[in-house]
């Protein structure tokens, strides 16, 4: 049997897997690749947001247990292999003015060691493609934000031999993208629902949405038959999603008429990106091509759309 693709998937939190790019990941394990799942951190400081479960002293006791194992149901659900990169959730801080963060948590390490710990899984893993945030973080969580940096310098070192010499032999992962935060599709199952005499659940959010801060849309990636893996991962994290909410109020018949695929917004890449591309792994030839091109050392970049961040 041919060797397959390879996917690295890199995410903040147990939960983020399942909410950005899952039918995606699913569609390409049962098919024709291997996806590792990287969890950046486990989510330690996580709430309980399924109103559900508030209050349940398992939970209460142990939430990271907890989401260890949710993780790891939610992973079996997507069939993809996982890992965790060992950090300390940052939680999320609230207030005015905010508290600072806590002594020891992922946003807070040296980039240096975070970057060798997530060199050390894609030397180990090689893979042909990243996914991961923008520069935003895809919203301003520090821990999605900070996998954004230790993605993108992870991606730039993991082929330069004087890099984190220690974390195993040098490969050169050959596009990375960010898992694209798409107003169009929102905008359009709300206008189909109210088409429909639904009610459109993202009313509010899309008021509060900066038209002018619009994400360039590289690559679609039709994976209709997988949203039903996709919501059972994300309902496998169950302290984290509540089962009424939004999430699940779009019909699926209409979700497959309307928007069919996932997308995304390819970042940097040492192949040519020709959007709109409809495969992740377009234009890498075949897998021994890319195999090799990984290996060649001293690539240049020919595709470099990364931004300044915002916030």
């Amino acid at each position: 049997m041919a060797e397959r693709w390879r996917l690295m998937a890199v995410h903040a939190h147990p939960d983020d897997e399942s909410s950005k790019g899952a039918a995606t990941t699913a569609r390409y394990a049962a098919t024709n690749a291997d996806v590792l799942v990287v969890s950046c951190t486990g989510g330690e400081r996580g709430d309980v947001l399924n109103p559900n479960l508030k209050g349940d002293p398992h939970i209460e006791r142990d939430l990271s247990q907890v989401r260890r194992e949710e993780m790891k149901r939610a992973q079996e659900i997507l069939g993809v292999q996982h890992t965790w990169l060992g950090f300390v959730d940052s939680g999320l801080p609230e207030g005015d003015p905010l508290p600072p963060l806590p002594d020891g948590c992922f946003a807070l390490e040296p980039l240096d060691v975070t970057t060798e710990a997530l060199v050390r899984e894609i030397r180990r893993f090689r893979p042909h493609v990243m996914t991961t945030y923008d520069e935003n973080g895809g919203y301003p969580h520090p821990d999605h934000i900070m996998t954004h940096k230790v993605s993108m310098a992870a991606f730039l070192a993991a082929g330069d031999p004087t890099a984190y010499p220690h974390a195993g032999e040098p490969w050169q992962p050959l596009k990375l993208y960010y898992n694209a935060h798409n107003r169009e599709k929102y905008v359009a199952f709300g206008e189909a629902m109210e088409a429909q005499g639904l009610d459109n659940p993202y009313a509010d959010w899309l008021k509060n949405w900066d038209k002018d801060k619009a994400r360039t849309i590289t690559t679609r990636v039709e994976c209709s038959d997988y949203f039903d893996q996709r919501d059972q991962a994300l309902l496998a994290h169950a302290t984290q999603i509540d089962p009424d909410g939004a999430w699940f109020q779009v019909p699926r018949d209409l979700q497959v008429r309307v928007w069919p695929t996932e997308d995304f917004e390819a970042a940097v890449s040492y192949v040519p990106v020709v959007p709109v591309e409809d495969d992740l792994f377009a234009g890498l030839g075949d897998v021994a091509d890319a195999d090799a091109l990984a290996t060649k050392g001293d690539l240049e970049l020919v595709y470099d759309n990364r931004k300044e961040a915002t916030v």
